[in-house]
């Protein structure tokens, strides 16, 4: 016992030995979550207050729930295979293939992607010719999930104006389409799930006797029916150990909803709300910076990190002309820290757009410099696995219309969209899966007979046999040699034949009559779990780029955040949307806590976006970081200010290889003047505080400016009525 408790400080001492009651964990960035959860699970198996298979244990990442089974074998010498350990949609999953009968749906069941989720509503808009431009598939496929992972079937579901029935008679053909198909999307699997043990009495009482402690990660990300989900399990009595961070509670737009964290407070009345604060992961200045961010949000549950590894470097700024010069500054500086030692794989730009990363990584090209964009295509989303994976579901099933229609003609065998065509309306008419009406006759036919032969031919074979078969009988293998840059392609064919092997070894089961159903099944559920995650492969030294979603969960020695600028970061919608602006601080504190030792932030007074260009404002988070942790690296004299010298205005000072000729500088000053002002300039005004003057036109009493105030809003002022003056 001693050895399990050892070197937890004390309020994750408190945490990890807390009695059998409900639990909130509020853990800051950095501050050993994984390692309370796991300890958790491991004090509750070895004090004999759970067996191994008497826990159920939450995370929102299969990574994340392998590295807590990896952990938890470390502490333990027990058997972890078959622990009710994982996401939320791999446990729904588990339960509905363990009860595919009360759920309604057949034994082999599979799992449709956001991909293939996206192919079916248009395969459906298409069959029931609707108008994709006025519904367009992504909007639906939004909608469907929205309503889904509101816990709302087509019935329920509100619709105020003739579009939004419109959109709700699309959600229930498209429902209908995928029960007859025998297939699921990520929102069902969870939507399912909570019916099943809401409607099923014996099966809820079964899981809610089974399941006594019941542990949660990333609490702060759960939506709203995951959180019903978890409620409805725990309902029979069982411990809810709940650990995440309000603070870092950035995905509202995926249906996240931070408000779940008090709720649950409130409702099963938690006396125990632990907090987790010190951080083990940054310097001193860098959580004073995060924590000076944060506290400028309301209704927050409240912590302080603090970290007994001293202050460390200050937080260097810096302020470029434009997006080229930030660029060109921020991979000068990686060169020096490279040529100091340090790792560029230990090195992370983050932006808050996507937009933003061209400039970068144009600069990062021209330089030689080698990057990767983290979260780049992922092995179960690549083209030729995804056609593999195809024909693997139609001999699990072969009633999978989106399997059917992606391989048909593919490779190519003289198969036309006319001929596809004419097979849809059969099949609809018929009210009969696409495969089946092509065993009657016509130029399908053939194709239905080659998926026939593959199921018959896999009979008895283990699961990597089985995909080896398909590579070559179906063409796939042939099709890719011919190709000219198929190598790559074939590479990750073979992948997939290791991926199955891996499979069996580590997660498959023997059937009892040895069939290979239950492999296969289990396998394609596993592809496309691990295609709904964002995951990075592994890569050589280079420098990380990603957005600052793609960030979380990450740590890095060096982290460089670029863009700040108001109206990028925070963005601009951010404004307008409820609660926006506190997401917005969230995502920032989430950047900022995601450096170890330093921390560079950086802005441009002007930044090409969607071909036009933006003239910004610092982001107000400078405002609400405290002078003394920053150091500014370019002058005071030029950041936010213009010069001002002889009643003539100069542009903010940039380096000698960014300065025009004179000649040229007159000449464009000239050109964007308006009555003494010129676009480009700082200035101020009385009530809207300080701007910069995006615009211009009139002369004379006529002259107007257009001004971006930041966080007032974007202005037409006269001036011969503002009283601008030179900021």
């Amino acid at each position: 016992m001693s050895n399990l408790l050892r070197g937890l400080n004390p309020p994750q001492l408190a945490a990890v030995t807390l009695p059998p009651q409900h639990a909130l964990i509020l853990a800051g960035a950095g501050s050993g979550k994984t390692r309370v959860l796991t300890t958790r699970l491991a004090w509750l198996i070895q004090t004999g207050q759970a067996g191994p298979h008497g826990v159920l244990a939450v995370t929102f990442t299969n990574k994340a729930a392998k590295e807590m089974l990896t952990r938890l074998s470390a502490m333990l010498p027990i058997n972890t295979r078959g622990m009710w350990i994982g996401t939320f949609h791999g446990l729904c999953n588990r339960m509905l293939r363990a009860h595919h009968r009360d759920a309604g749906l057949p034994q082999l069941f599979q799992i449709l992607d956001s991909a293939d989720q996206l192919a079916a509503i248009k395969r459906m808009i298409k069959a029931l010719n609707v108008d994709d431009e006025k519904f367009p598939p992504r909007d639906i496929a939004n909608f469907i999930n929205g309503q889904k992972e509101a816990g709302l079937r087509p019935d329920a579901a509100e619709a105020w104006d003739e579009y939004t029935r419109r959109r709700v008679e699309l959600y229930r053909e498209y429902e209908a389409q995928c029960q007859r198909e025998g297939v699921v999307d990520f929102a069902e699997l969870l939507l399912r799930s909570y019916e099943l043990l809401a409607r099923n009495e014996p099966i809820r009482q079964h899981y809610q006797g089974r399941f006594r402690h019941i542990l949660v990660d990333e609490f702060q990300d759960t939506n709203v029916l995951q959180y019903r989900w978890l409620k409805l399990l725990a309902a029979g009595g069982a411990n809810l150990f709940c650990v995440g961070d309000d603070d870092q509670s950035i995905y509202a737009f995926r249906g996240a909803e931070v408000g779940n964290m008090r709720d649950f407070e409130r409702e099963f009345r938690v006396d125990n709300v632990i907090r987790l604060e010190q951080n083990y992961r940054s310097h001193g200045n860098i959580l004073d910076a995060a924590n000076a961010i944060i506290k400028n949000n309301e209704a927050r549950l409240g912590k302080n990190l603090w970290t007994d590894a001293g202050s460390g470097e200050p937080i260097r700024v810096y302020e470029a002309f434009n997006d080229t010069e930030e660029a060109r500054w921020i991979v000068e500086e990686i060169r020096s820290l490279a040529a100091e030692g340090l790792a560029r794989r230990e090195m992370a730009l983050l932006y808050r757009s996507n937009a933003q990363s061209r400039v970068l990584e144009h600069a990062l090209f021209s330089a030689g410099l080698p990057y990767r964009v983290y979260g780049g295509l992922r092995f179960f989303e690549r083209q030729e696995v995804k056609h593999a994976l195809a024909y693997l579901r139609l001999i699990a099933n072969s009633d999978d219309d989106g399997a059917f229609l992606r391989v048909v003609n593919f490779p190519a065998r003289g198969i036309g969209a006319r001929s596809i065509e004419q097979l849809q309306d059969a099949a609809k008419n018929a009210k009969v899966s696409l495969c089946e009406t092509a065993q009657g006759g016509g130029k399908a036919a053939a194709f239905a007979e080659l998926i026939r032969k593959l199921k018959a031919a896999c009979e008895g074979l283990t699961l990597p046999e089985t995909v080896e078969q398909v590579l070559v009988h179906s063409g796939l293998r042939a099709h890719y040699q011919t190709e000219k840059e198929g190598q790559d392609r074939l590479a990750n064919l073979d992948e997939l034949v290791n991926a199955a092997a891996n499979f069996v070894a580590e997660e498959g089961r023997a059937d009892a009559e040895g069939e290979l159903s239950g492999d296969l099944a289990a396998f394609l559920s596993h592809a496309s779990l691990e295609a709904g995650e964002h995951q990075a492969g592994e890569g050589d030294d280079a420098l990380q780029l990603m957005t600052v979603h793609s960030a979380k969960g990450l740590e890095f020695d060096v982290v460089f955040i670029s863009g700040l600028e108001e109206g990028l970061f925070p963005h601009e919608n951010s404004v307008r949307e409820d609660k926006g602006l506190e997401e917005e601080r969230r995502l920032m504190y989430v950047a900022v806590t995601r450096a170890r030792k330093r921390l560079y932030l950086s802005h441009a007074q002007t930044r090409m976006l969607h071909g036009q260009t933006r003239y910004n404002l610092p982001s107000r988070f400078f405002d609400e970081i405290p002078e003394g942790l920053l150091k500014w690296l370019t002058p005071k004299l030029a950041r936010g200010h213009a010069a001002v010298s002889g009643g003539l205005t100069f542009a903010p000072r940039r380096p000698a290889w960014a300065e025009p000729a004179p000649a040229a500088v007159m000449r464009r000053t000239a050109a964007q003047e308006t009555g003494g002002f010129r676009i480009g300039q700082n200035v101020a005004h009385a009530k809207f505080g300080q701007g910069v003057i995006v615009n211009a036109e009139g002369a004379g009493s006529d002259a107007r400016v257009q001004v971006n105030f930041g966080r007032e809003g974007v202005k037409w002022l006269a001036l011969s009525v503002a009283k601008l003056t030179p900021a």
